[in-house]
């Protein structure tokens, strides 16, 4: 497996480090900022070692400053309701120069019940020379259509993703890891002569929220489709929501986004 996906695999073994508070490093990236997946995939670890006998239902993120690659980060866990099937966890990520990220999780001791969902059907898996190189994401890929073009299209994008095997317990956290890094690109799609290779040149750009709900539970190994829509970009801000299906369209997750979008030029 590549060296990214170890490096993010050590970064998901984050360990106590105090009273109610746990630490992790940073992904080793080649990146100008802290990726936010990191600060997602954390924030899920953390919140299932504060509230072990429960599995993560949501996670609502609020992203404040950008952290520091390489620099490690402290989240401490406060848990101000805990019961027999629900639980709360606020988290607060920390580096040297102070607040990064605050986060409130909901926790779900999983149970049976009525199973009903309702969800477009999911299109054929594209074959391998659809593959797509994203940077960050550090397992296989593919889309039918191009998440960067030069041509106006709708504002719409569909991943197919493929996380390798690793524990049941980081399925949660890898899944919201892949959530946060094509929204912004999404709302891009219908500008038309502009892509994400503009950053910092046409436009600025920055994640400011971000939520996950994990509806069933989550496993490694197989394909996903991270379905998404972008419905508005407008006042220097885009927003976008997705959802994680599986190959015979289960509906596994969704999840919703608002960014900082500044066009420069």
């Amino acid at each position: 497996m590549t060296d990214l996906w170890n490096d993010l695999l050590g970064c998901l073994d984050i360990a106590p480090c105090g009273p109610d508070a746990y630490e992790g490093r940073s992904q080793q990236l080649e990146y100008r900022r802290l990726f936010g997946g990191q600060l997602l995939a954390q924030f899920v670890c953390a919140a299932q070692l504060a509230a072990p006998d429960k599995g993560v239902k949501s996670l609502h993120t609020q992203f404040l400053r950008e952290g520091r690659t390489g620099e490690p980060v402290r989240y401490e866990t406060e848990v101000p309701q805990q019961g027999r099937t629900f639980a709360t966890v606020r988290l607060t990520a920390r580096q040297e120069r102070g607040v990064v990220a605050v986060a409130n999780a909901s926790l779900h001791a999983w149970e049976e019940g009525p199973d009903r969902q309702t969800a477009d059907p999911v299109p054929v898996l594209p074959g391998p020379e659809r593959a797509v190189e994203l940077g960050l994401l550090p397992w296989e890929s593919r889309a039918a259509t191009d998440l960067d073009t030069a041509k106006s299209e709708p504002p719409a994008y569909e991943l197919w993703t493929r996380v390798p095997d690793a524990a049941p317990a980081l399925a949660p956290a890898l899944v919201a890891y892949a959530t946060d890094l094509t929204p912004i690109g999404t709302a891009l799609r219908p500008v038309e002569g502009m892509t994400q290779a503009d950053a910092g040149r046409s436009f600025a750009s920055a994640v400011t929220s971000h939520t996950v709900w994990f509806h069933r539970p989550l496993g490694t190994g197989d394909w996903l489709l991270l379905r998404q829509h972008s419905p508005l970009a407008a006042h220097g801000r885009c927003f976008g929501r997705g959802d994680v299906l599986t190959p015979n369209g289960t509906l596994l997750a969704s999840y919703a986004q608002e960014a900082l979008l500044r066009f420069t030029a």
